[in-house]
Order: C-alpha cells, then sequence, then structure tokens
C-alpha cells in the first residue's frame, strides 16, 4: 500500500462494477487507479467516466499492474474464478463479488492459492459488512434474543424473461440459487454455522434454471432456517431471526437494511437505524483495507473457508435439483 493509500484496480466494466467504483471514490485512503476488461475500448470508456489514470484491455494486463494493490473482480460469477486465479498468481490481493466462485471446488482451489501465496482474498458479500447486520450479529452474541431457533429470510424479484440475459441463462450460471440465494444463506450461516441437514425444492424456468427456490436447514440445535429466493415475483425482502427470548427483524430490503427492530417480551420495542454510506458497498472496502493494513490475509468476518461451505451446501442445493 503506498502512502498508506489502497490502490485499487477495476476488473469488469459492468454496472456492478459502476456501482462498486462510485463508493470507493467515497473514501478517503481509497485510490482506484486502473480498469481491465477484455475490450481495450470498454475499459478506456469506464476510465474516462470515472476519472481513472490507466486502462487496460485485458485481464492479464490489468493483474501485472505493479501500481495495484487489490483487484476487484466484478465480472459475472461464472467469470469469477480465472481472473481472481490471474489476479493472485500475479501477486495481487483480490475481493470477489459473491458468489465467490459457482462451485465449492473452484472456491477450495482460488482459497489454496491465495493462502500458498500469501495473499490477502475475500468474497464480496457486502451485506456482511453492512451496520445494521453486524449490530445484528452483536445482539446474538450477546444473548440479546437467547439461543437462535429460526431464521426466515426471502430475497425474490420479478424480472422479465429473457433466456440469453445471465440470471435466466444456464450457460451464464444465472437461476435464483446463485444470484440470490446467497444472499438468504449468508443471512443464516454466521447465526447457525453449518447445516446438520438440508432440504430444497425449486420450480424451474423453460431454460432449466432455478426460477423460485426455497430452502429449509436443519441443525442439531434444533433450529431450523427457512429461505426462499427467486425470479417469479417480487417478495417482500424481510429476514426475522427469532430466539429463544426474543427476535430481531432487519428492516426491507435486509440486505441493505436502514433499519432493526428488537422485540423482547415484557418490554418495548427498541428500533436501530443507520444512514448507509453510497450505495452501501463502502464498509466492504473498508474491510479490505483494515485487513491489509494489519497483514491480515482473510477477513475474520467473513473467512474463505465460510464462502467455501456456503458454496458446498448451494452445491449440495443444486444437485438435488438436477436429480428430481
Amino acid at each position: 500500500m503506498a502512502d498508506n493509500s489502497l490502490r485499487w484496480g477495476i476488473l469488469g466494466t459492468g454496472g456492478i462494477a459502476t456501482v462498486f467504483t462510485e463508493d470507493l471514490l467515497r473514501l478517503d485512503g481509497h485510490e482506484v487507479v486502473a480498469a481491465g476488461s477484455r475490450s481495450a475500448a470498454t475499459a478506456a470508456a469506464f476510465a474516462e467516466r470515472h476519472g481513472i489514470a490507466r486502462a487496460h484491455g485485458s485481464y492479464a494486463e490489468l493483474a501485472a499492474d505493479d501500481g495495484v494493490d487489490v483487484v476487484y473482480i466484478a465480472t459475472p460469477h461464472p467469470l469469477h474464478a480465472e481472473p481472481a486465479r490471474l489476479c493472485l498468481e500475479a501477486g495481487r490481493a483480490v475481493l470477489v463479488e459473491k458468489p465467490l466462485t459457482t462451485t465449492a471446488a473452484d472456491a477450495e482451489a482460488l482459497a489454496a492459492l491465495a493462502r500458498e501465496r500469501g495473499l490477502f482474498a475475500m468474497e464480496g458479500m457486502w451485506t456482511r459488512f453492512s451496520p445494521l447486520v453486524r449490530r445484528l450479529h452483536a445482539l446474538v452474541g450477546e444473548g440479546a434474543i437467547g439461543e437462535v431457533s429460526a431464521v426466515y429470510a426471502d430475497f425474490s424479484i420479478a424480472p422479465p424473461y429473457d433466456p440469453v440475459h445471465r440470471l435466466w441463462s444456464a450457460e451464464l450460471a444465472g437461476g435464483a440459487l446463485l444470484d440470490l440465494g446467497c444472499y438468504v444463506l449468508s443471512i443464516a450461516w454466521p447465526l447457525l454455522g453449518p447445516p446438520s441437514t438440508v432440504q430444497a425444492t425449486a420450480a424451474p424456468a423453460p431454460t432449466g434454471v432455478d426460477a423460485n427456490t426455497g430452502i429449509l436447514l436443519g441443525y442439531d440445535s434444533g433450529a431450523l432456517a427457512l429461505l426462499h429466493c427467486g425470479l417469479m415475483g417480487e417478495s417482500p425482502h424481510t429476514a426475522t431471526i427469532v430466539g429463544t427470548k426474543g427476535r430481531i427483524e432487519l428492516g426491507a430490503p435486509f440486505y441493505r437494511p436502514s433499519s432493526l427492530t428488537l422485540t423482547r417480551p415484557g418490554a418495548e420495542p427498541e428500533t436501530f437505524t443507520a444512514e448507509l454510506a453510497g450505495h452501501g458497498y463502502t464498509y466492504q472496502a473498508e474491510e479490505v483495507a483494515r485487513c491489509l493494513r494489519l497483514g491480515l490475509t482473510e477477513s475474520p468476518l467473513l473467512p474463505l473457508d465460510e464462502s467455501v461451505a456456503v458454496l458446498r451446501v448451494v452445491d449440495e442445493i443444486s444437485a438435488s435439483f438436477r436429480g428430481r
């Protein structure tokens, strides 16, 4: 990190790259110094639009840029693994947009490479670093609602059907599970850990990807997680954590909450609010910077083993769909 300022490269130039770059530009101690695309013209246009000094016409060129400390992998999720590998092999730390990869095997390979090279790597599950999600974890850790007995979360949208769009295309690893299911799984996982049982059902789209998916996770403690993701209708986008002594509700949308309500028997509900900075991606960027300044190669808030473990459950659910 030069002059204590974290120098970012942006790999990919789509919508998520734009949103993340806009949030980075809000932060002190962060610079966006390079952008990379498979097209030199696209990289140059993105760089000009955001005031970025260097544009690279290939992912390999960006990975080789010695003026970059960390690369944000902003490609569609089927294209996360290979660019991340290129960057790690070139000595760059990486923040990889969620999901880390499309399979647990690919995620394990990336984690192994990062550890072998002694480089920082993290999945960009931005919700996990939201101030109110962190407040949720703190409240549960303090025993505010007793033992967690159930987690409910839903994330369903209603995009128009287009068989070539990434959400609907099997070739582009489309479907609700990989795009939206990782959010609901990420709400349950840090509260309950790995499940002992996994059950799921899904309605397929004409392209074969899952279009409406229900997941039931069971735990040895007796706790349950009931999770829903879909492409067939707009759901409330809520999350509720039920405990033996109360409940916590994340205000919609739970993946970018601006309020949290703690309800306990015999007490008035307590509501906590937080005004999000930018689009809500600043918090994961700050976590990357914190870890790098401390010399950490993984975030204790979202270690690589957890990202891999969640993808194992995604693999298991996907296999159950293929076997129907």
